[in-house]
Order: C-alpha cells, then sequence, then structure tokens
C-alpha cells in the first residue's frame, strides 16, 4: 500500500511539472501553471518528481477553471464528470457520456473512434492534457502500437455472443471496433487477404504485382494525423513518443527477433511514417535519426513487405516518404563538417536514412511500369578464365566477384531489378542528393564497398543516391585498382615462370591499317588470354613519337569508332532521322568482328575514354539484360513506332481496311526484298482487331532482337569480356551507361572557363587569357568540338559536365608565329602570347583545324 501511495504522489508530481494545475497565478515554483517555470523534457520532469517527492514538496490542487482534471488528481474524476454533464444540458445518457480519465489510464491501443471521442471531449473542457496523454503512452509502445489501428474484421457469430457479454453498453460501431482490436493479432496479414473481408478504405491499396495486405487501417491513422497534426501540444506528444519509442524498437529488432514471432510488428513503422509532419526541423535532431536507425534493423523479409506495401501508394506519398529521408540526410550533412578525418560513413543518422530510402527506392520501382518479362538470354558459353587463375590462387589473390557483378539483397528478396522499371511513381533523379555527393569520400567509399564489412557502410551499395559523376569515380578506382592488380600478377609470373615482363595491353598500330592491326591483336589476346584485356591500355601509332599518357588512346579509339560505324563496311545501318546507328542483321561480317566491336566498348569504359557512338537507348538495356520491346522502337525506329501505334489505335475493321498478315518484308544490303514469318505460315494469317496486339509484339520482338539476335550476342559478349568482374551493372542504369560510354553532348564553356587552371605565369586576368575565352566563346558550335579534340582527344564532354574537365592553359614562350600545341594526355594548352586578338583567333583556328598525330615536343 505504501509502495502505491508513493506511486501515486510522484505521478501527481511529474503532471504538476509537465502540465500544471491550470491556475495562471499559481505560486509554487514546481508548477507547470507558475508564471516563472521553465519548461523541462519528460526525462528531466520525471527525475524532479522523485526529488519533489523525497522532500515532500508542495502539491497543487486542480485549478475549478481546469475542466475535467487531470489523471494525477482521481478523487477530482467524479467532479469533472459532473461538469461535463452539466455542460452537456443532460441530453447525453449514460452511454454517451465519454470516459473520464480514469478510463484513459487503463487505454493501452488506439482507434479512429477512440481517438474523436478523446477529442471531443478536450474540444469541450478545452483541456488537451488527457488525449496528449495517451498518444504519448499509446505511441511510445511498440505494443501499443501493434495493437492500433486495426482494420475491421467480420466475426463469427460465437465471437459476436463473446463480445456481447463482455459489454453489453456499446453500441455496433464500437462493438466491430473494439473486436477488431483484440483479434486481429491472431490473423495473420496473409490470411485477412485471403479472405477479403477487409473495409472498403482499404481496397485501394492493392499492388500491381499482387496484393500485400497489413491488419492496420492506412487510411483511418491517416485520417488521425490529419485531425490531430494542427494542434502543436498534440503535435510535440507525438515528437516526444517517437524519442521514447525509436531506441526499444532498435534492442527488440536487434536482440529478440520480434518480427518473426509476429508479423504485426511492421505495424509500428508503417503508423509513425504516416506522420506528414517528419521531415519538420524538430524531428530531424534526435527522433527521426533514431526511428531511421531501428527501421534499418528489420529483417530483409520485413523491408521486402514494406517496401511491397508503400509501392502500393500513390507518387505523392512515395515523393513524401522520399523527402523525408531526404531533409534528414541533407540536415545531417550541413550540419556536419565532414573530412577524410571524419567521414560521412561513420554517422549513423546518415547510414540508417540512406537504408531507409533504399526501401523507398524500390517501392518506387514496384509501384512503376514494370517490365520483369523481356529478359535478355545469358550467354551459352562462359566467359573463359584468365590462365593466370591458378598463379593467383596460390598467391592469395583469387578473383572476387567471379560470378560477376553483386546483386543487392532486397532487390533479389523482392525478385525485381531496377533496370525492369520502364517509368517509376517519381524519378530516379528525386533520390539522388547532391549535398552528400559533395562530402562523400569516394576512395575511402570504394575501399568499404570492396573489403564488404558490416562495421563500415558504402553509400555504393545504394547507388541510386549517388549522382553519374560520384558512381563514375568509384568505377574509375575499381577499374584502376584491377589494372595495379594485372600488372602486379604479371610481375609476379615474370619471376616464378621466367616470362617476358608485358604488365600493359600494348598495341602497336598504323593509322592507315587501324582497324586491321587492332582488331588482329584484340582477337589474338581474347582468345588466348582475356585476362591481358583488364591490363592498362597502350597504344602506339608506327612512326609516330607520343607517349600515351591517356591522349593517344584516345585518339585511337575515335579512329577505330570511325572506322567500325562507316557505313560502307556494313556492320551497322545508319538512319538519317535519327542519326543512331544499328546492327545490320544482312552483315557479311562473322560473329568475331561484332565481338572485337564490343571488347572496344568496354575497353573505353575500362580505360575511362570517351566515343563517339550513336546507339539507341534500347542497346544499352540490351547490355544490361533487357530485351527490346515495341516500346524501344520509339526512338530506335520512330516511323515504324508511329505505324504500329497507329494500328493498334484504328478503330476501323483492321483485317479489311489493312489487309497485312503476319509476314514483313524486310530488304538487304542489296536492297533485295527478305521475307519472315512472326508465325508459322505468317503470310496466311490476316491481322485482325483481335490479333493485332500480338503482331505488333511479335514484329518488334523481330526488329529488335531475332534479327540481330547473333550479332548482338557476340556484341555483348565482347562488351562483358571487359566488363564481367566490373561494378558497372550494379552502380549504373541504361541512361547512365549511354552517358559513362558517350560523355554529355551538352557542351558549357562557361563551365569549362571557371574551371581551367593556369600556369607558366598566365592566370585568368592576363589580357591573353581574357581574349582567348573571348575567341573561344565565339566559335560556333563545330569550332567548339574542334577546339575539345584538340585540346582532350575528345569532342564530348566527360560525365558531369566541362565543368569537371580540368584543363590546364600553360604559357608557350612570348609572341610569335608558333601555332598552338596540346597535351591530350593531360588536357594541357600551350598557348603562346600572341600580340593581338587576331592573330590568336587565326593560329587557334589553324592548329584545331589542321591538327592530327602525334609528336614529341
Amino acid at each position: 500500500m505504501k509502495r502505491a501511495a508513493a506511486k501515486h504522489l510522484i505521478e501527481r508530481y511529474y503532471h504538476q511539472l509537465t502540465e500544471g494545475c491550470g491556475n495562471e497565478a499559481c505560486t509554487n515554483e514546481a508548477c507547470g501553471s507558475s508564471p516563472g517555470f521553465q519548461r523541462m523534457d519528460n526525462n528531466a520532469a520525471a527525475i524532479k518528481a522523485l526529488e519533489l517527492y523525497k522532500n515532500n514538496a508542495k502539491l497543487c490542487d486542480p485549478h475549478p477553471s481546469k475542466k475535467g482534471a487531470s489523471s494525477a488528481f482521481p478523487e477530482n474524476s467524479a467532479k469533472g464528470a459532473h461538469n461535463f454533464s452539466a455542460c452537456s444540458n443532460g441530453k447525453m445518457n449514460h452511454k454517451d457520456l465519454p470516459p473520464t480519465r480514469e478510463d484513459f489510464r487503463d487505454l493501452n491501443y488506439l482507434t479512429e473512434e477512440k481517438v474523436y471521442e478523446i477529442l471531443s471531449l478536450c474540444s469541450e473542457t478545452e483541456d488537451y492534457s488527457p488525449l496528449i496523454r495517451v498518444i504519448g503512452r499509446v505511441f511510445s509502445s511498440a505494443e501499443s502500437l501493434v495493437q492500433s489501428f486495426r482494420k475491421a474484421k467480420q466475426h463469427t457469430k460465437e465471437e459476436l455472443k463473446s463480445l456481447q457479454a463482455k459489454d453489453e453498453d456499446k453500441d455496433e460501431d464500437e462493438k466491430e471496433t473494439a473486436s477488431g482490436s483484440s483479434t486481429a493479432m491472431e490473423v495473420e496479414p496473409e490470411a485477412s487477404a485471403s479472405s477479403g473481408d477487409g473495409p472498403s478504405h482499404g481496397e485501394n491499396n492493392v499492388q500491381k504485382l499482387g496484393p500485400v495486405e497489413v491488419s492496420v487501417d492506412i487510411d483511418a491513422v491517416r485520417r488521425v494525423y490529419d485531425r490531430l497534426l494542427s494542434n502543436e501540444k498534440i503535435e510535440a506528444a507525438f515528437l516526444n513518443a517517437l524519442v521514447y519509442l525509436s531506441p526499444n524498437v532498435e534492442c527488440d529488432l536487434t536482440y529478440h527477433n520480434v518480427y518473426a514471432a509476429d508479423p504485426n510488428y511492421l505495424n509500428v513503422f508503417i503508423i509513425v511514417m504516416e506522420n506528414s509532419n517528419l521531415h519538420s526541423p524538430e524531428y530531424l535532431e534526435i527522433a527521426l535519426p533514431q526511428f531511421c536507425k531501428a527501421m534499418s534493423k528489420l529483417p530483409l523479409p520485413a523491408l521486402a513487405k514494406l517496401a511491397r506495401l508503400w509501392s502500393q501508394y500513390g507518387a505523392d506519398q512515395i515523393r513524401r516518404l522520399v523527402e523525408t529521408f531526404q531533409q534528414l540526410i541533407t540536415y545531417t550533412v550541413i550540419s556536419n563538417e565532414f573530412s577524410s578525418d571524419n567521414l560521412v560513413n561513420e554517422d549513423d543518422g546518415v547510414v540508417a536514412a540512406t537504408k531507409c530510402l533504399k526501401i523507398v527506392y524500390y517501392a518506387n520501382v514496384l509501384g512503376g511500369d514494370l517490365d520483369t518479362d523481356h529478359n535478355e538470354e545469358e550467354d551459352d558459353e562462359p566467359i573463359p578464365e584468365s590462365s593466370e587463375l591458378t598463379l593467383q590462387e596460390l598467391l592469395g589473390e583469387e578473383r572476387r566477384n567471379k560470378k560477376g557483378p553483386r546483386v543487392d539483397p532486397l532487390e533479389t528478396e523482392l525478385g525485381i531489378r531496377a533496370s525492369d522499371c520502364r517509368k517509376p511513381l517519381i524519378t530516379f533523379e528525386d533520390f539522388i542528393n547532391e549535398p552528400l555527393n559533395e562530402v562523400l569520400e569516394m576512395d575511402k567509399d570504394y575501399t568499404f564497398f570492396k573489403v564488404e564489412t558490416e562495421s563500415k557502410f558504402s553509400f555504393m551499395t545504394c547507388p541510386f543516391i549517388l549522382n553519374a559523376v560520384t558512381k563514375n569515380l568509384g568505377l574509375y578506382y575499381d577499374n584502376r585498382i584491377r589494372m595495379y592488380s594485372e600488372r602486379r600478377i604479371t610481375a609476379l609470373y615474370s619471376l616464378v615462370q621466367g616470362q617476358q615482363l608485358n604488365p600493359y595491353l600494348r598495341l602497336k598500330v598504323r593509322r592507315d591499317h587501324i582497324i586491321d592491326d587492332a582488331l588482329v591483336r584484340l582477337e589474338m589476346i581474347a582468345m588466348e588470354n582475356p585476362a591481358d584485356l583488364k591490363k592498362q591500355l597502350y597504344v602506339e601509332f608506327e612512326g609516330e613519337q607520343g607517349v600515351d599518357e591517356g591522349g593517344v588512346s584516345k585518339e585511337f579509339f575515335q579512329l577505330v569508332v570511325e572506322e567500325i560505324f562507316n557505313p560502307d563496311i556494313g556492320m551497322f545501318t545508319y538512319d538519317e532521322s535519327t542519326k543512331l546507328f544499328w546492327f545490320n542483321p544482312s552483315s557479311f561480317e562473322n560473329e568475331g568482328q561484332f565481338t572485337l566491336i564490343g571488347i572496344v566498348l568496354g575497353l573505353a569504359i575500362y580505360n575511362n575514354c570517351i566515343l563517339d557512338v550513336h546507339f539507341p537507348m534500347v542497346v544499352y538495356r540490351k547490355l544490361m539484360g533487357k530485351k527490346g520491346t515495341f516500346r524501344d522502337l520509339a526512338d530506335s525506329r520512330p516511323v515504324l513506332y508511329q505505324s504500329l501505334k497507329d494500328l493498334l489505335e484504328y478503330e476501323g475493321n483492321v483485317e479489311e481496311d489493312m489487309m497485312i498478315t503476319f509476314q514483313i518484308s524486310q530488304t538487304d544490303l542489296f536492297g533485295n526484298p527478305l521475307m519472315y514469318d512472326l508465325k508459322e505460315g505468317g503470310d496466311k494469317i490476316p491481322v485482325t482487331n483481335e490479333n493485332r496486339k500480338d503482331f505488333v509484339a511479335l514484329y518488334a520482338e523481330y526488329m529488335l532482337n531475332k534479327s540481330v539476335e547473333k550479332q548482338f550476342k557476340a556484341f555483348r559478349r565482347g562488351f562483358h569480356m571487359v566488363t564481367n568482374e566490373s561494378p558497372l551493372k550494379y552502380l549504373f542504369r541504361p541512361e547512365e551507361i549511354e552517358l559513362l560510354i558517350c560523355g554529355s553532348r551538352n557542351l558549357d564553356f562557361q563551365a569549362l572557363e571557371e574551371s581551367t587552371e593556369y600556369d607558366g605565369g598566365y592566370n585568368k586576368d592576363s589580357r591573353i587569357i581574357k581574349d582567348f575565352w573571348e575567341t573561344v566563346h565565339s566559335f560556333g558550335q563545330e569550332q567548339k568540338r574542334l577546339f575539345l579534340q584538340f585540346t582532350t582527344g575528345t569532342d564530348r564532354a566527360p560525365v558531369g559536365g566541362l565543368g569537371k574537365l580540368k584543363m590546364i592553359i600553360a604559357k608557350n614562350g612570348p609572341d610569335s608565329d608558333r601555332l598552338p600545341t596540346s597535351h591530350t594526355c593531360f588536357n594541357v594548352l600551350l598557348l603562346p602570347e600572341y600580340s593581338t586578338i587576331e592573330k590568336l583567333r587565326e593560329r587557334l583556328l589553324k592548329a584545331i583545324t589542321y591538327a592530327k598525330g602525334f609528336g614529341m615536343l
């Protein structure tokens, strides 16, 4: 009895500190209603309450203006009920009376109806402390949240009789609500999904890949939040409750495996994440980071289920979830000074928010326009292993990821890939966090990515949050380390077996026979030892003195591409309307030639060189494992696409008006017609209104896949010979692969001027430099491309634009008639100090127009 009395007194002190007695003129310094009282958080109030109890401090009596006195004062609860009854003019019977605060103390879960009931009482008394206290108790307890806001469920007669016996005074709606809350714990989500007994407002949450049912009524939760979050005091209760809830939830998931015991535990995260104020500043400091840490501890099946559930939401809800986690990441990054000594990878809040953002990312993919059926078949023959493998194993250098790049576990659990999504609910760019990219130390992050330890987090495992520039830097480190590894293995081979040291992939070519020389050499390497393709490329032009520090390779790739894509060779066809190349189904070249072209593309990525190739996007989608479909004809064959689209939309009689069959006609290199049946006996099968979709799908399948199957398989095989161990597929989407290979077509010379550095006595304020930029900015588009080609070895901007190109302009003597020269390996322009802007323009134009070949300066 003494213990109960002590507990009762401590509670009264606590509520006196947190809520006050209601008398605005109160003189008790330990009362929240006192004018000079300094507010404290719940923890401090609890400690202070203990001190007041020990000192037998003064306790206030509840003030009459504070109608419906606090539950800390049970002796006044009857009077509070009487006051409420009087205000109602006696129109309410005993069934309609709201429960007193004594009843709320025993309330361990919430329903929508119960919240509105308490809210109505608080509105009448103008005292929201009962509701604040209930929210604080329920929303700070995982057990209470799991049981709250359950969907209504139809009950058997026996269940209804049992419930009626427990409480005959409750009306039918209350009975349904209470029974739903008390029995839904026993119903598995899958079972309730199959029964189809959920309420009508839950039916719109059905995922396209199959319904995902949960026991919580999400629409009811949203309505409750809408009603309550407009009140600042009530909103603070949600915030404080979340601070208390999160550590306990994290502990439950880390040590007690609660989700396996009760899948309804997921309701905690579903309910909390419906709070539309989570991204507001007051949550970002403590509450949201702690909750993200708890969410990141969910087991893989729970993460997958949450992603499937969120995929059923609309684009606006997905955007809200993304903004919540992005706000936390951005706020934390901006509020801290991250560096190589204080890595952002070690910030628990940023890491946890990124892991949570991954769930939304896959929900965005699942909820978008998915194409999981049209996948390219894997190569029949595995890519041959290097003959050096045995030595690598002996030296402890066994290759990582021999089966190809890693796959995200959540992706595997969900059974989808990001490349399966044609159009997500919101754009992929919305997931990129630029402030994070700016502070990320990519060399350290790449190390964590390769080591794969749980103690160190790598943002490369969440590539959706990285921009193309950052991912390209990660790929660069991967390629360079692999090149270093190949050199090391070669050196060890030469020591062990006495072989001649050859640490580079050396290509010696003649300009006039570049295709013959290069492709023959690459073919020999591909057959004898494909691992040599992963060595650093070193190109030498016969009869020229240039040393390849990168610039010679750039020109080599450009010349090879010009030759290969020459329509006269016949390996590719060129579409004048789209300016794009496509595989020639009638090419006389053997498959080996297409394999070598794939190797060249792979080598360009591997050696960080940009190529001037013009493929439609479907080529990059096919390289990532997706087949071409009707939609891919839009950019590769726009005229054909429009014709087939018109056929699908035609409102008349297709068979009688168009008179087409399942046989199509193509032309070979010489213009001769070639007939192909899309179905067996296609010339006798008319296209009708009923089968036209089948016709269009088969037509696209033939044009993009079957007709070029041999050529593309050989091309892809060559590409994978170089990139099979690279994280390329893991990091990049098809459109980013195109950017990686082709660079950016947008040439922003203003950004180039801002990023350029000067040497040899020049600076940005030098007269010659001002004249130089005035001249370059006056060039036409073609002249600007020639200038880039002359200075950097390619006429394309790198990933991220010209601002990422570090060009150096160095002084090359006083005024003279010498032409400007360049070191394309290092992007250095050597510029004499010409006396006039006219002379500068004339000399520069002559240099960029007639430049070809390499020499020693």
